[in-house]
């Protein structure tokens, strides 16, 4: 098969889909792969060690779209890349249809096979979602942190506070990969982590793994408003896998919390679990609402590529070698993960929740593979 990497142009975007070390494994299984040029630089992986693996290199994004049979890439497509698309193209790359609805619309117009990393499913885990929830829900901490500072428009609040002075207040919503690392990094800065969820299945494992500065809490709408209220730093990371996030803390609940509070919403590229939530970049990651910083970088882990490429590529990379093994139709009927990634194929939406969020007609997946 034939598999193109372009460099990545969303707005301060520095991972790159395929290492040096994974063009080797798909040169080794006998494909050919194309990489645009300085597509790895943000990563810290030249030219020459894309060659040195086997990669040849192409100077244009139009090239590489142009020749692939599969495009492998980190984020989903952006406006100037839908021309490039081709008929029965396969794209294998994160496309959080149901956060955006022009692109479900473009990819249904390009005819185009669209399997997505976020709904790639493994006995109820999400393993290509999973690598960059974890870099993502670190982060949530280091920026929210960042933006509690003064100068940053933050209540001039230390996480861990000092002796004699009592430590932040960090609510974190949802118990899953995201909560649970942004949970970690907040208690070991010091704060006072509450974890919310709906799950007392989790809240009890939660319970059992934490440290003592960590307590855990039913999550609904009464108890979110009630510990919003004295919250500095709220961390949103619940998720439904491939539809829009809830919406948890929604515009009348802002005045109640302290000025120079700040939320951070990992769930952004899922529509947001915060209603006054809109997306935003690393060039301009904040902005303020009823006195209340809103972080919603839809990319985070784009500000660490190195961390999150690697992490990234480990996990998508086995699963890229089945596509061009044995072709999407042949790998997805064969591997049921494979299979729960398709959204949508030659036209067709073929993943129920992007089919709710837009209601746009539903095809079952067998009739695509059939």
């Amino acid at each position: 098969m034939i598999i193109g990497v372009p460099k990545e142009i969303k707005n301060n975007e520095n991972r790159v889909a395929v290492t040096p070390a994974g063009v080797s494994e798909f040169v080794k299984h006998g494909h050919t792969v194309y990489v645009q040029s300085t597509a790895g630089n943000g990563s810290g992986f030249s030219d020459e060690e894309y060659k040195n693996a086997g990669a040849q290199i192409l100077p244009t994004i139009e090239e590489v779209y142009s020749i692939a049979e599969m495009i492998v890439k980190v984020k989903e497509p952006i406006e100037q890349e839908y021309s490039l698309i081709k008929e029965n193209q396969l794209l294998f790359t994160y496309f959080h249809f149901a956060s955006y609805e022009p692109l479900t619309h473009a990819m249904i117009k390009s005819n185009a096979v669209c399997l997505a990393y976020e709904t790639v499913e493994r006995d109820r885990s999400l393993p290509l979602l999973v690598p960059m929830s974890e870099v993502a829900g670190r982060m949530s901490i280091q920026e929210g942190a960042k933006y509690l500072e003064k100068p940053m428009g933050g209540r001039g609040v230390l996480l861990g506070g000092v002796p004699g002075v009592k430590p932040a207040n960090v609510i974190v919503l949802g118990g899953g990969i995201v909560g649970t690392q942004a949970a970690k990094m907040a208690a070991g800065l010091g704060a006072n982590v509450t974890i919310m969820d709906v799950n007392l299945n989790r809240l009890r494992q939660l319970d059992d793994i934490m440290p003592p500065n960590v307590n855990t809490q039913y999550s609904n709408e009464y108890n979110i408003r009630e510990a919003i209220k004295t919250a500095d730093l709220v961390i949103g990371g619940v998720l439904i896998p491939g539809a829009k996030a809830p919406k948890l803390i929604t515009r009348d609940m802002l005045p109640t919390m302290r000025k120079g509070a700040v939320i951070v919403d990992v769930a952004i590229d899922q529509g947001g679990c915060f209603e006054t939530s809109k997306p935003t970049t690393h060039a301009e990651p904040v902005y303020e609402v009823d006195g209340v910083m809103h972080y919603c970088v839809a990319n985070m882990p784009g500000a660490v590529p190195y961390t999150s490429t690697l992490a990234l590529t480990n996990a998508t990379l086995p699963y890229a070698i089945q596509l061009a093994n044995k072709g999407w139709k042949n790998a997805c009927s064969d591997n049921n993960d494979l299979r729960l990634g398709l959204n949508v194929v030659n036209g067709k939406v073929v993943y129920q929740g992007v089919s709710e969020a837009f209601n746009l007609p539903y095809t079952p997946v067998e009739e695509v593979l059939a």
